[in-house]
């Protein structure tokens, strides 16, 4: 991956699905083993549970190479292996099956949203094992949630077994928050989050912090909507819009993590002033304060997005406005980043998910009318596919990613 420090303590120049292990020249055999281990424990994280056979094919390993490998994970307490109930009635040896050990190693993984906060354990193979959420209240700082998020954190470690181990923990923060006054800020990770959350939360253990957009993009590159591609761009919307990026299988995050700000490329110089200081950025044309003003709506109103979408879907001529002039600038903004980055797919979250869902065809065509002939025809638009997870799913993702480089050189505490 190409990283900053707000994504610091992860292997530099791994791209985010890599299974295979690319063995250096003179590598010892312990080397060797340490990173077939390695390739082993993430083909099964990411792909869930596989037969050995299939783990001797997709490895390009042999036989006596992946039951060993197996041997050693299972011996760790990272994987199982099972005899698939479907065929144990089959002639011969069965090939067991490698199962990641969901409910014995898991990560914490945070969130720190736009108007809440949220605290998940999150078991090896990506499986969620325990959820808290809370509001977060106008005016609390990043940092200041920090209490809010031990407390959940807290809370749902009282389930946790004796023999359960923590690999670390990592959290995703929105690039914007809301005053107490109501006005729209920035709100990043920095290091003075993360070194309160180890010193809150993860006492011993690493903790990772980045932009929520990236980390959200990252878990849908792996494991949702865009996943097997390796070039995509994943926007999220909610108080402002900014971007995660994935380039050659590699998440791109910027200089110290502040990348992705696509809300504030401008596209209309004549539009409306930006709480950033600029005129006619892209989040005051597509963000939700844009399409609850185009229908009318205050800008706190009860609902927001989704009550602007249900009238625009029972034919409310104003709401129904608002989707069209919002997909519109949509469509402008997604075809400005196919001519400049040229991603396989464009996957849409948070309230941009919502409403291409509802008005697709709009901002396809307009994508069609401006990006370049050479770029937009082999663009897939997707909405998100692991929905208001995609950031707790991310951050594990992140906290995991020592373990699958090493899976025999990583303590943990439960």
């Amino acid at each position: 991956m190409v990283l900053q420090p707000a994504l610091s303590g992860l292997p530099r120049g791994r791209p985010a699905t890599e299974s295979l292990t690319t063995v250096a020249p003179g590598a010892s055999q312990e080397e060797i083993r340490r990173q077939n281990l390695g390739a082993l424990l993430r083909h099964v994280h990411v792909h869930g549970p596989t037969t050995r056979a299939q783990l001797t094919s997709r490895l390009g390993l042999n036989r006596s190479t992946i039951g060993a490998l197996a041997g050693d994970l299972v011996a760790a307490g990272l994987v199982t292996e099972d005899v698939a109930p479907s065929v144990t009635r089959r002639a011969g040896r069965p090939s067991l099956v490698v199962s990641p050990r969901s409910d014995g190693v898991y990560a914490r993984a945070l969130s720190i949203e736009a108007g809440k906060l949220r605290a998940a354990r999150i078991g090896l193979g990506g499986r969620i094992l325990d959820l808290r959420e809370t509001v977060r209240p106008a005016g609390m700082s990043a940092v200041d949630a920090v209490g809010a998020l031990a407390d959940m954190v807290r809370d749902m470690e009282r389930a946790v077994t004796a023999d359960a181990v923590c690999v670390g923990g990592a959290v995703a923060v929105a690039d914007t928050a809301r005053d107490s006054d109501g006005r729209i800020r920035f709100s990043g990770p920095d290091e003075t989050l993360r070194a309160a959350l180890e010193a809150e939360i993860a006492v011993g253990l690493p903790f990772l912090a980045g932009d929520l957009a990236d980390i959200a993009g990252l878990a849908e590159h792996i494991r949702g909507a865009a996943a097997g591609s390796g070039n995509l761009v994943y926007l999220h919307g909610d108080l402002g819009v900014s971007a995660g990026l994935i380039i050659d299988g590699r998440l791109v995050v910027g200089h110290q993590g502040h990348g992705g700000q696509v809300g504030h490329m401008v596209v209309n110089p004549n539009g409306r002033p930006c709480w950033c200081g600029s005129r006619g950025c892209w989040e005051t044309e597509i963000g939700e304060a844009a399409l609850l003003r185009h229908a009318g709506r205050e800008p706190d109103a009860a609902g927001g997005v989704a009550e602007v979408l249900r009238a625009a879907a029972q034919g409310e001529p104003a709401a129904t406005e608002a989707v069209r002039r919002v997909a519109e600038w949509l469509g402008f903004g997604v075809a400005n980043l196919v001519n400049i980055i040229n991603p396989d797919t464009v996957v849409l979250g948070g309230s941009l998910g919502e409403i291409y869902a509802a008005a697709s065809d709009t901002v396809r065509h307009r994508l069609g009318e401006v990006a370049l002939p050479t770029s937009w025809p082999q663009v897939q638009l997707r909405t998100a596919a692991l929905g208001c997870d995609a950031a707790l799913i991310g951050a594990a993702e992140l906290a995991f990613e020592r373990l699958l480089a090493d899976p025999l050189n990583v303590g943990g505490a439960a």
